[in-house]
């Protein structure tokens, strides 16, 4: 089983979401249009993918779990959004894929061999393209005074600390290459969410997946439940949301 197959239903539904501000806001600084291409690596269930395609012409979507290439597929039906689904890594894309003006990553690079992606990248990429390194996370700015408590119990019953993405060192990630950081686009959402769906986004993650968890599950999901207890009213919680793009070029 792969590293997220137990992760699936869970995904989609409860992770910080990307909200629409995020992809206009990404799309108009960059220019994206529909006469431009664009390919997600590590689509999981194509939230990025989905978000630009209003805005650019042909998505290609690469991920190498199957289950989620399927909900990136029912996600692009139901939006009627074409999209090329590829199964498979990002460092094993086939040659003749591309070229691109944009590359997007999400919640993904980390997960990524550094030298062969960086080789993929160069030959993807036009001359005067560009490379978006997304997450959408809960603000750690202090806003989420709940968030504390909550990473605390992920890390005490998980396999890894959380956010290793976020320890991405991105100018040491393309030394030597012809990428630099340009840029950083922020943009901050507040949404009221049902304390339940952030009790299961804990099963979203590869380091408590169902998987890694077993027979704990259901003890994972009653502690969760009383650590959000008190920042809850109505059975609903406040999250503030940070939505992030890196531009590289």
């Amino acid at each position: 089983m792969s590293r997220f197959a137990s992760t699936v239903e869970f995904y989609e539904r409860f992770r910080a979401p990307y909200p629409a501000i995020f992809f206009e806001e990404v799309a108009t600084a960059l220019d994206i249009t529909p006469e431009k291409s664009l390919i997600d690596l590590g689509t999981g269930p194509g939230l990025i993918a989905l978000g630009f395609a209003p805005y650019a012409g042909a998505i290609t979507a690469v991920d190498p779990e199957p289950a989620m290439l399927a909900l990136a597929r029912q996600a692009s039906a139901r939006a009627s959004r074409p999209v090329a689904f590829v199964e498979g890594t990002a460092e094993s894309l086939p040659a003749g894929l591309g070229p691109f003006e944009f590359v997007t990553i999400g919640r993904a690079l980390h997960w990524m061999d550094p030298a062969p992606t960086r080789t993929v990248l160069d030959r993807l990429v036009v001359p005067a393209g560009a490379i978006a390194i997304c997450a959408s996370s809960t603000a750690k700015d202090g806003r989420n005074t709940w968030l504390e408590a909550y990473d605390a119990l992920r890390v005490r019953w998980g396999q890894a600390k959380p956010d290793r993405s976020s320890k991405i060192d991105l100018p040491a990630f393309f030394a030597g290459t012809r990428f630099a950081v340009s840029e950083k686009i922020v943009v901050l959402t507040e949404q009221t969410i049902p304390v339940e769906d952030l009790v299961h986004r804990i099963l979203s993650f590869s380091s408590t997946s169902p998987a890694i968890l077993g027979d704990r599950v259901d003890a994972v999901l009653e502690e969760a439940r009383g650590v959000l207890a008190p920042f809850g009213q109505d059975g609903r919680i406040i999250e503030t949301v940070e939505s992030t793009a890196t531009i590289i070029r």
